[in-house]
């Protein structure tokens, strides 16, 4: 398991770094958000451990930018302790929330009850859906059109195919598809246009005229056969 470690003080970095490597993590490190944000692309972690006073990108936009295009666990590790900032982390996207100062010994052990609900979440994933040309494995994250080769999806892109595909020929209102992929307050119709125009370059011949996922002029969005 490959763990990302976000803070800019050096010395906690280590602190946490040394603890994930003795429990068998490899580590990697970076110490501002826009540092984190290459690493996370480059690396591609099992997990980040994040800190939110970050310089350049802090740590809730690095949260935010993460969680728009991928479901990586993510641990929010910050000296800010008040409810407002414990609540805002979690309803952003992160996985859990730990105030410093902390107990290493905590800290493994929610990592790993974080990677377990995650390994859980992905091995309960429904069966495949087929709807017309479209064959989408939701437990493999992969997108087959036709009889062309498979292509992967992110997990974002997958929950957003498959709730089209559960509700096809049915209009899902924007605020619908929101709240399926990432919970009531934590996306917005820019993310979805973002995800939409991601996935249709990944399922329709040609993006521009969607054969499949159509826009439903504020609406929503419709899967069509």
């Amino acid at each position: 398991m490959k763990a990302l470690v976000v803070d800019d003080d050096l010395a906690l970095a280590d602190v946490v770094s040394f603890t994930l490597r003795r429990a068998g993590f490899e580590v990697i490190a970076a110490h501002d958000g826009q540092t984190a944000l290459e690493r996370w692309q480059t690396e591609s972690p099992d997990i980040l451990i994040l800190d939110l006073n970050l310089p350049k990108l802090d740590g809730l936009q690095v949260c935010q930018r993460v969680r728009a295009v991928s479901e990586t666990p993510i641990i929010i590790l910050s000296v800010r302790g008040a409810e407002d900032d414990i609540v805002r982390g979690l309803q952003i996207g992160a996985d859990d929330y730990i105030v410093k100062p902390f107990s290493p010994r905590q800290l493994v052990a929610r990592v790993e009850a974080v990677l377990r609900r995650t390994s859980d979440r992905q091995q309960s994933a429904s069966g495949p859906l087929k709807v017309g040309d479209l064959l989408l494995d939701p437990a493999r994250c992969e997108v087959q059109v036709g009889k062309q080769k498979s292509q992967h999806l992110t997990k974002l892109e997958c929950k957003l195919l498959e709730a089209l595909m559960i509700n096809h020929e049915q209009v899902l209102t924007f605020e619908m598809l929101i709240d399926d992929i990432w919970g009531p307050v934590g996306g917005d119709r820019s993310m979805l246009k973002q995800l939409i125009y991601r996935l249709r370059r990944k399922v329709e011949t040609d993006p521009s005229q969607p054969a499949y996922i159509v826009t439903v002029q504020g609406v929503g969005y419709i899967l069509e056969n």
